[in-house]
């Protein structure tokens, strides 16, 4: 299979957050946050591996700020690494104040994709195409995160 570029496959993925999406306070729900992420990083694996994915795990997702009714959630879906049948995609969110234009950063995590052929078995995806020393970086943490996540689960079925 022919390596493609993360460019080839990001994606932005925006939305109003309005009073359903929040608790009494206005602050946006973390599990609606979580939900856009999933829908993003879905879409991304998704463009690189045009096939149906499917989230098998995630981590470090952080929430640094609230998200407010009537903001603009911007949320950012990258590929920042690729296996035969896996993926992980680096999801960023941002939210602007429409009323005041002020964009803040306010959550991040990593989600773990993997491709299913038509009969719901892992699909074979084309190989992450590196084009800088950034992405490089990113890769390479990435295949350390993944390492640390086996050797997680391994320990944690031994209890």
């Amino acid at each position: 299979m022919e390596p493609k570029p993360r460019s080839a496959s990001t994606v932005t993925m925006t939305q109003i957050v309005l009073p359903f999406h929040a608790n009494v306070a206005g602050n946006m729900h973390g599990g609606e946050v979580m939900k856009l992420m999933d829908s993003a990083a879905g879409v991304a694996a998704a463009r690189h591996s045009l096939s149906n994915v499917v989230t098998a795990s995630v981590t470090q997702l952080s929430f640094i700020e609230p998200i407010f009714v009537g903001d603009l959630v911007l949320c950012k879906a990258e590929l920042t690494y690729t296996g035969n049948t896996s993926m992980e995609v680096y999801v960023t969110v941002d939210a602007e104040d429409l009323n005041r234009g002020i964009i803040k950063h306010v959550c991040e995590g990593y989600f773990f994709m993997v491709a299913l052929d038509r009969n719901g078995r892992p699909a074979r995806i084309p190989p992450l195409l590196i084009e800088s020393e950034e992405e490089q970086h990113c890769y390479d943490l990435a295949r350390e995160r993944i390492k640390h996540m086996k050797q997680a689960k391994n320990k944690s079925l031994n209890c």
